[in-house]
């Protein structure tokens, strides 16, 4: 999605480590959990008030158990002169040479995020600056829109933004160096014309953002690289989910996708490894125009050329899925990387890599997820209580896929803006007043069953997570406990109990004894620092419940 001012939402290993759990069911000895599919999965929120008041942020996210945070860098806004035509005269890989009032919300956010224990995940992206553009912008130009950026120049700011946060640099007028960042993203959404255009020329038959995109990437590979961030997480990709194609007509006179729509994402990645539909290598006219080699020769130097392409740490997707289901969206595209499309998306790449003799296998980040609710937002937008639903269904099948590392919530708080059908892009957990929606319970304590019917000595499984556990235990107060409850007419009482692990999962088997309402529970410690709110120490909390039927 579209990015927006600081004072806005950005629109677009405190690892979590889920061990194995046991569960305790009253009359019966202790069942082994089972083997989880994805023990390390990250649990990433990203939201503006990260960068406008850190500290209360990191505290908010930390009692609701996330581990990371993700951050766009803004190239423009941090640049001098941004919206001149002219470069000015600086030394752009000295992160000196910058204002420093552009990069302060950065600094404190990272001082911030490594007082709480938090990964920072740094997306360094556009709009680009005016003077690191292409000539000849059409319609209206902004500082969030990046049209034909110079790769360069984009490489040089990314060295500056390496060096400051490699952990030794220290800032003018501060007495100590910044926290280092080791998670980084090279790009958002390339293929969004509204981050990098154009998309396609000549009526959208030439797809011409995939090559400027090779090109940044290996521009932000080797500054990376050249600043000491070798050995970090590596990001390439951070698609939007879906595009549009289509030819030149009265309301579309560049075709779409054109300057500022999407290129389906599937189309993208197989243009960006210079392959055709069907995975054979272009050749000739066509491969020249998107700038990919033109004979055999060229293609065996391809893979050495574009190490980003074939040795990053994972590839990101936006696998938003609009009003649909975490296991169906209505989308019939084979091109789109919505959610449940990752599978699809990951073989995409193995498919590429496999074309020049790579073996590799990405591991999948989702970098940014959540559901638009209504309301605010228009009626076409599912409900609070829905979106809670989907969120905890969405958040298990990530669980169970040992590809995906990463588990994303975007917005902690709905934008101001209350109109229109986005009515700001309302995925928050929280209203813009600060009334809490049904997801942040969700959020914060998931909890899954993917059956729901069954006999009464069938061992049926129970997935959730006590998302904010792990700090309790890296504050002392020894292994937690989930308490497995059934409310079968007389009130809940609890019939077994989950020990979350590191990350906070649990993914156990049980037994029931009757038919009723299920939930879990669990009861923030007191007097613990590291979950110091007044509004959580000694809070007993539930999940979102299901209903169940023991024949």
């Amino acid at each position: 999605m579209p990015r927006f001012p600081l004072t806005r939402p950005n629109a677009r290993r405190c690892a979590a480590l889920a061990l194995g759990a046991t569960v305790a069911v009253a009359g019966a000895a202790s069942i082994p959990a089972t083997a989880s599919a994805n023990s390390s999965q990250i649990a990433m929120i990203q939201d503006n008030l990260s960068l406008s008041n850190p500290p209360a942020a990191f505290a908010q996210f930390r009692e609701l158990g996330a581990n990371a945070v993700r951050v766009i860098i803004p190239w423009s806004q941090i640049a001098p002169n941004s919206r001149s035509k002219k470069k000015p005269k600086f030394n752009a890989t000295d992160p000196n040479a910058y204002p420093a009032a552009g990069w302060a919300p950065y600094d404190g956010l990272v001082r911030t995020a490594a007082q709480f224990g938090f990964k920072v995940d740094f997306t360094v992206t556009g709009g680009a600056p005016r003077w690191a553009e292409g000539g000849a912008i059409p319609g209206n130009d902004t500082p969030f829109f990046a049209w034909k950026p110079n790769a360069a120049d984009y490489g040089q700011f990314m060295q500056a933004v390496g060096k400051r946060y490699d952990g030794h640099f220290t800032p003018k007028g501060q007495d100590s160096p910044l926290p280092a960042v080791r998670f980084w993203a090279i790009f958002n959404e390339p293929n969004f014309g509204e981050d990098l255009g154009p998309q396609a020329i000549k009526g959208s038959t030439v797809s011409v953002a995939p090559m400027m995109y090779r090109s940044l990437v290996n521009a932000g590979w080797k500054a990376l690289h050249a600043t000491g961030h070798g050995r970090d997480t590596i990001l390439i990709g951070e698609f939007a989910a879906r595009g549009l194609s289509g030819p030149v007509s009265r309301s579309h006179p560049q075709g779409l996708p054109g300057n500022r729509s999407q290129t389906k994402p599937l189309l993208f990645i197989r243009t960006l490894y210079c392959v055709d539909n069907s995975y054979h290598q272009l050749r000739g006219s066509a491969a020249k125009a998107v700038g990919c080699p033109t004979n055999a020769g060229a293609s065996r130097r391809f893979r050495g050329q574009n190490p980003g392409l074939f040795n990053a740490s994972g590839v990101s997707d936006h696998p938003y899925p609009g009003s649909g289901t975490p296991v169906n969206d209505g989308g019939k595209d084979p091109n789109f990387a919505t959610f449940p499309d990752l599978g699809r998306f990951g073989r995409t790449f193995d498919r590429v890599n496999s074309v020049y003799g790579s073996h590799k296998h990405f591991p999948i980040y989702n970098t940014e997820y959540a559901y638009i609710t209504h309301p605010p937002a228009a009626p076409k937008y599912v409900s609070p209580a829905t979106a809670a639903y989907y969120i905890n269904w969405a958040e298990y099948l990530s669980y169970k896929n040992s590809r995906v590392q990463s588990y994303m919530q975007y917005l902690l708080t709905d934008p101001p803006k209350t109109t229109g059908p986005f009515a700001g892009f309302a995925s928050g957990l929280e209203t813009a007043n600060g009334s809490k929606k049904a997801t942040f319970f969700s959020y914060r304590m998931p909890f899954y069953m993917p059956h729901t019917s069954f006999s009464r000595n069938q061992n049926v499984e129970v997935w959730g997570s006590v998302r904010p556990a792990p700090y309790a235990t890296l504050d002392g107060f020894g292994p937690q406990q989930a308490q497995i409850q059934l409310n079968s007419g007389g009130g809940f009482k609890t019939v077994g109990t989950a020990r979350p692990g590191k990350g906070g999962y649990f993914d156990i088997h049980m037994k029931f004894p009757s038919s009723g309402t299920v939930r879990a529970q669990w009861t923030y410690p007191s007097g613990d620092a590291l979950l110091s709110s007044p509004n959580v120490e000694g809070q007993t909390i539930d999940s979102r419940t299901f209903k169940i039927k023991v024949q």
